[in-house]
């Protein structure tokens, strides 16, 4: 597989991950192409590797977690798409208050926190191969999920 058929392909599915872990779509193309910058500088070791997408996925997750230290992450609030699903006579203002809370209270998580939230709950991965992408031990990666559900469930309960 070359570069460009990987970039074809998986370009996309790496966007919205990144639109998970940066909470911003603008911030999660900027982080995107860093990294695809660094995948194409390196592609003869990405292609080698036995899972190239892990792969490229553990660079993007490094460069989320190492990217400007926190100068960025702290002011990112989301404001997602309309959800189709909501019936028409839910209180829209209040959905968008409720999510952009749910955003607002996602940014506050350490990046490792949030990043093992993404990958269990959004890119649904078994533990194992969240210590992988991390590059940290299976229980280092239980452990952040909990402490992140466990700061997100405190901050529902300050609002409640």
């Amino acid at each position: 597989m070359t570069y460009e058929e990987f970039a074809d392909a998986r370009l996309a599915a790496l966007l919205r991950y990144a639109v998970m872990l940066t909470g911003d779509p603008h911030q999660a193309q900027d982080l995107v192409q860093e990294t695809m910058v660094r995948v194409q500088l390196h592609w003869r070791r990405v292609a080698r590797s036995d899972a190239p997408e892990r792969y490229v996925r553990r660079m993007l997750t490094n460069q989320f977690i190492d990217w400007r230290r926190g100068s960025w992450a702290r002011r990112v609030l989301l404001r997602g798409e309309a959800d189709e699903t909501v019936p028409a006579s839910t209180d829209h203002a209040q959905s968008a208050v409720e999510r952009d809370q749910v955003w607002s209270w996602l940014s506050r998580l350490p990046r490792r926190q949030r990043a093992a939230l993404v990958l269990r709950y959004y890119e649904d991965l078994p533990d194992g191969e969240i210590a992988e992408v991390l590059g940290c031990a299976v229980g280092t990666v239980r452990s952040s999920i909990s402490r992140a559900l466990a700061t997100l469930r405190a901050e529902l309960v300050e609002v409640c």
